[in-house]
């Protein structure tokens, strides 16, 4: 899959992960606390998150940075960075309407 525009809109947890793979490479349980304290703590099963990183390699929206200490590492590609700006750009779309709405405040 090479159109970035194929993969929208992303799943939540997706989105979520792309955003902490920005800052640099992570291993799994470091971006599974990072995308807790994004959400407010909501809890993560461990098989559905595991799930959701084999599908991300799957697509190509992120990769196997190395091992160290039988912890895996990953990074975002080109494709996951260009997915995570559409969707973020989507995202933004939709809040502008909702506020349009008024359904929120401008800040």
């Amino acid at each position: 899959m090479n159109d970035p525009r194929d993969l929208i809109p992303l799943k939540p947890l997706v989105f979520q992960v792309l955003l902490a793979l920005t800052e640099g490479e992570r291993h799994g349980w470091s971006l599974v606390r990072e995308v807790r304290q994004r959400t407010g703590g909501d809890r993560i099963l461990p098989a559905n998150f595991y799930r959701t990183l084999r599908g991300m390699l799957g697509d190509g929206l992120i990769e196997e940075a190395g091992r160290k200490e039988d912890r895996r590492y990953f990074r975002v590609t080109t494709l996951g960075r260009d997915a995570a700006r559409l969707e973020a750009r989507r995202l933004q779309e939709l809040l502008g309407d909702a506020r349009t709405r008024r359904l929120l405040r401008k800040t």
